[in-house]
């Protein structure tokens, strides 16, 4: 076993971790530390590990607003009272959030990975993101789980499927999208991390074959083990802090580091 492979595996699980849940482009501040490291990881097997232990933590984070929603919408398939309603539309519209992505996904992956994970394209990216969070910074919301409806859902799963692009972050994204359609701040929250759910979950479940099969997986397990364990620990405690961040309103900070970083890339590369 090679340290400094199973230190750069962790090391990038940690960016991984951190910058998954923050509106600033997991993805894309991967590409830029290995850019500057003179390292390129081209390990889908470490992408869909990583993430998936995001997923976990997003799992622990949620995990009573996740249970009460499942037993609701279950209530409501079973007794269509009308108490358990708004948690089932919530699973609906989580539903009808995730097909853009699914779709465009499956359609654009080939073409994405091959010409946008350049850094220059990362860059721009940023830049995208700085003006999309300096946009929605002060907006606090009206909507809360019930006034939701199936043009919010659609409009948020292209958002989603936008953040295909390393550097236009995922949580951000939606968020943004989520806040512009003037949903509350925590409602914007659960549905943009609930929505990260199906879609972690799915590649993950879809790659766990290719994961288990891999010609080097024996010699890489504990890389991988270092990367998932950093990832899953950065996750939980990044998405916490954020939730905090959210409560005061303090998107403009996020918007601001974007700008600098998109600048910087653009005219220093």
């Amino acid at each position: 076993m090679d340290l400094k492979e199973l230190l750069i595996y962790t090391f990038f699980g940690m960016v991984q971790g951190f910058t998954e849940p923050i509106p600033v482009s997991s993805s894309g501040h991967l590409v830029i530390v290995q850019y500057f490291m003179g390292i390129e990881v081209k390990d889908l097997n470490f992408e869909v590990l990583v993430n998936f232990a995001s997923l976990l933590a997003v799992l622990l984070v949620y995990k009573n607003d996740l249970y009460e929603l499942i037993k609701n919408t279950f209530a409501y398939l079973s007794t269509r009272k009308e108490e358990y309603k708004s948690d089932f539309m919530f699973s609906v519209y989580l539903v009808l959030a995730t097909i853009p992505v699914a779709v465009l996904g499956i359609l654009f992956e080939e073409m994405i990975g091959e010409h946008l994970k350049g850094i220059q394209q990362v860059g721009f990216a940023l830049l995208a993101t700085a003006v999309a969070l300096y946009l929605i910074r002060n907006l606090k919301g009206y909507k809360g789980d019930k006034r939701l409806t199936v043009k919010d859902a659609v409009v948020v799963g292209f958002a989603q499927a936008v953040a295909l692009i390393p550097g236009i972050s995922r949580s951000g994204a939606t968020i943004v999208a989520c806040m512009a359609l003037g949903m509350k701040q925590d409602t914007a929250l659960r549905f943009s991390f609930f929505l990260y759910i199906p879609v972690s979950l799915g590649t993950f479940l879809l790659s766990i074959g290719d994961i288990a099969g891999s010609s080097n997986f024996s010699e890489m397990a504990l890389p991988y083990a270092g990367a998932f364990i950093a990832s899953l620990i950065f996750s939980y405690f990044s998405l916490k802090w954020f939730m905090g961040i959210m409560k005061r309103g303090n998107l403009g900070y996020f918007a601001l580091y974007c700008l600098v970083a998109g600048l910087f890339i653009v005219f220093y590369f």
